[in-house]
Order: structure tokens, then C-alpha cells, then sequence
């Protein structure tokens, strides 16, 4: 890979997790948070599926509409397994501390291993494996937390979320001619569609929100899909050990932007949150840099 290249690739990468760094913090802002989920979700959900089509348009022209004919039925299971995902964070953040939620997401890359695993076939490094056990006490060191705070909830629906990304990364890994960009749209108008039911049946009109919930959560849909479209534009030039590694720029700028004082937020995370939260992002980098090492080797 030429040095250009590469640096290109993490530059835009690294711009994408602080792009979705910055979500946590959109969510923490809200008034009111936990009364107006299914509306944020909407609002998002439905932000993130039109920022992605006019993106498409740009790039591709009115032919852009061909990609729609291309979805299968990976498309929409992968849409169903984002949008779970998608869901799943604003829950979670909203029932516990935006380091719980964050720390679960990082350890996606271990769930996504076992469910390829099984599904797939592909193969389960030791390097992997030791990762993953070191991932999961720092799991558990939150989730005991949570449960002496009674905030277990939100942490167990966290750890859905990180599942719901997982499973979407797998089944683009399943069907690689999965268009991408397509099945996120499908994500969020699965968000909105589902959101809109939700608030219909419980009679709550999905437009009695305070304004700012509203600017807010279309924030926080253009920085999903902005992150997004800067990711795929950087991971074809870089191996999965580095874009693992790279990942972590959202969990730790997100822990970090509710917990300075300049953004108002003053979110403190406990001694055992921090302390699993350590264990997790050690052991996303032992297994980064043991994957780059085995690509090395590979390569020799």
C-alpha cells in the first residue's frame, strides 16, 4: 500500500470514530431523554436513510436507484440486525452511563469472531480467543456494577446493540455483494417505521417533542451516516486489525466528551466501570496487534 494511501485511509477512519464519538454526548443532551426514545429514533432512523441517499446521488448519479434493485435477502436481514443495533444504543444510553453503553459496542469485534465462527466457518485465532475471555471480565466488571446501581438493564441492552452490529458485520461478511449504504438505509427506515408503530399504538404523536430533542436527534443521524461514508471510504485500504484498533476512537472520545466539564455533561464513570472499561479496550488492542502480527506472518 502506497504511504499516501495509508494515510488517507486512517485519516478519514479516525475522523469517522470522532464522528461517532460525538453521539453519546447528542443523547446526553437531550431533555428529557427517556420519555421521547421512539421520536429520537424516528427523527434519526429517518435522517440517517436520506443523508445516505443524497450521498449515493452524488456519487453515482440518477443511477444511483439501481442499488435498491440489488437488495436481497441479506440486505434486509442486515438492515433488521443494524436497526436492532441502532435501537438498542439509544435504550441503552438512556438507562445507564454512556461508558457502559460504549464499552459493551467495543467489544463488538469479539462477538462478531464467534458468530463467524459458527455461521461461517472462519477461523478462531488463539490471540482472538484470549481477547475475547479478557473482554468478557471487563463485561462482567460493568454489568456488576450496574446491578449494585440498578442500572443492569440499560448494560444487558448494550451488550444487544454491540450483538446487533456484530450480526450486521457478519452477514456483510456472509454475502460480501451486499450493497452497503443500501442495507443502512434500510436500517434507518426500519428505526422510523418502527418508532412510528410504536408511537401510533400508544397514541403518542411522534411530532410533540421540544425542539431542540428534535435538532438533536437529526445531529445525531448526520453524524452516523457522515462516520459511516468516511469509514467505508478509509477500511478498503486498511486490514481489519487496524479498523479494530481504530474503533475505539468512539468509545474513548465518547467517554471522554460527557465526562469534561466544557461540554456541560459532567458525566463521572464509577471506579468499576473505568476499570472494566480498561480491561475491554486492552484487550481490543492486544488483538489488534496480534491480528497485524499475524497478517505479517501471513504475508512472509
Amino acid at each position: 500500500m502506497k504511504q499516501n494511501s495509508y494515510l488517507y485511509a486512517f485519516s478519514v477512519v479516525f475522523l469517522a470514530g470522532i464522528f461517532w464519538s460525538f453521539g453519546a454526548l447528542t443523547v446526553r443532551y437531550m431533555v428529557d431523554g427517556h420519555e421521547y426514545v421512539f421520536q429520537y429514533l424516528f427523527y434519526r432512523g429517518f435522517s440517517i436513510s436520506i443523508i445516505l441517499i443524497i450521498y449515493l446521488f452524488i456519487t453515482e448519479g440518477f443511477s444511483f436507484y439501481k442499488n435498491f434493485f440489488k437488495i436481497g435477502f441479506s440486505s434486509v436481514l442486515g438492515g433488521l440486525f443494524l436497526a436492532t443495533a441502532f435501537t438498542g444504543f439509544i435504550f441503552s444510553i438512556t438507562m445507564t452511563t454512556a461508558a457502559v453503553t460504549l464499552f459493551m459496542l467495543a467489544a463488538m469485534p469479539f462477538i462478531a469472531a464467534i458468530v463467524g465462527y459458527f455461521v461461517l466457518g472462519e477461523i478462531l485465532k488463539k490471540s482472538t480467543l484470549i481477547a475475547m475471555i479478557v473482554a468478557f471480565i471487563g463485561v462482567c466488571v460493568m454489568i456488576i456494577n450496574d446491578s449494585i446501581s440498578g442500572t443492569a438493564l440499560g448494560a444487558i441492552i448494550g451488550f444487544i446493540s454491540a450483538t446487533g452490529f456484530a450480526l450486521y458485520t457478519v452477514t456483510i461478511r456472509w454475502k460480501p455483494e451486499t450493497p452497503k449504504f443500501t442495507t443502512v438505509v434500510l436500517a434507518g427506515l426500519f428505526c422510523a417505521i418502527f418508532a412510528f408503530f410504536i408511537l401510533d399504538f400508544s397514541f403518542q404523536p411522534f411530532t410533540t417533542m421540544p425542539t431542540i430533542n428534535s435538532y438533536l436527534s437529526l445531529l445525531h443521524g448526520f453524524l452516523v451516516a457522515s462516520g459511516l461514508i468516511l469509514y467505508s471510504l478509509g477500511a478498503k485500504y486498511l486490514p481489519s486489525a487496524e479498523l479494530a484498533l481504530l474503533s475505539l476512537m468512539e468509545v474513548v472520545g465518547g467517554v471522554l466528551w460527557v465526562w469534561l466539564p466544557i461540554f456541560g455533561i459532567n458525566e463521572v464513570p464509577s471506579l468499576t466501570v473505568i476499570i472494566g472499561g480498561i480491561i475491554i479496550t486492552l484487550s481490543v488492542i492486544y488483538y489488534g496487534l496480534a491480528s497485524r502480527q499475524y497478517d505479517i506472518n501471513l504475508k512472509n
